[in-house]
């Protein structure tokens, strides 16, 4: 059933409570267990990984936009020059540590996703997850709107890159269209890349 949802920009007090839903929203993520692959660990290696993503990148150059109980939440990087944003994560000493011996799969695989990265300014969605106990109510919807409404005003286009084909369709419900497809070597990784084109205000 859809709830209201009150969207805020992500506060450093709100960081441990969202970190801990991205995991939770993200647990089964193909692209996740791909560089979290041991079970036993996963949990506590993304809860790092999504904190440092928070403070290091979003929180000081993105656009972390959660609800008022932080059970979903919109990470974007938006329209600049440079790499996108995993990279420069991973290339933080602490990420290497978190990563571990995944450290070199995870490089490659940002390798791979950034060789088709548009050079056409846009906003970038670097991840989308909310809490599994509160899908399908709008949520998901509700965090990213604020960004997609900016490209509208804006006139810029948007893009992600998705895990999960089950995904496609929601993407698809919000303006993004399938621009091709990777498929990561040695791995059954494939992700869906998806490029919104802003839509023209209603009048």
């Amino acid at each position: 059933m859809p709830v209201v949802a009150q969207v805020h920009l992500v506060r450093v007090g709100d960081v441990p409570a969202v970190a801990a839903s991205l995991v939770r929203a993200f647990q089964d993520d193909p692209m996740l267990t791909y560089m979290f692959p041991e079970p036993r660990t996963r949990e506590r290696a993304m809860l790092r990984f999504f904190k440092l993503q928070l403070r290091q990148t979003y929180l000081k150059r993105g656009l972390a936009y959660t609800t008022e109980d932080c059970r979903s939440t919109a990470l974007w990087m938006p329209p600049r020059s440079g790499p996108p944003p995993m990279r420069d994560v991973i290339a933080q000493l602490p990420m290497l540590w978190v990563l571990g011996r995944r450290a070199g799969a995870a490089l490659r695989l940002v390798q791979v996703v950034e060789s088709r990265h548009p050079k056409t300014p846009h906003y970038y969605l670097g991840g989308l997850g909310t809490d599994p106990h509160w899908q399908g109510r709008g949520l998901g919807s509700a965090v990213m709107a604020p960004v997609l409404e900016t490209c509208d005003r804006e006139g810029v286009a948007a893009y992600l890159e998705s895990s999960k084909e089950a995904n496609v369709g929601f993407y698809r419900h919000h303006g993004f269209e399938v621009t091709g497809e990777v498929d990561v070597p040695d791995s059954s990784l494939r992700l869906w890349l998806m490029w919104r084109e802003p839509r023209r205000p209603t009048s």
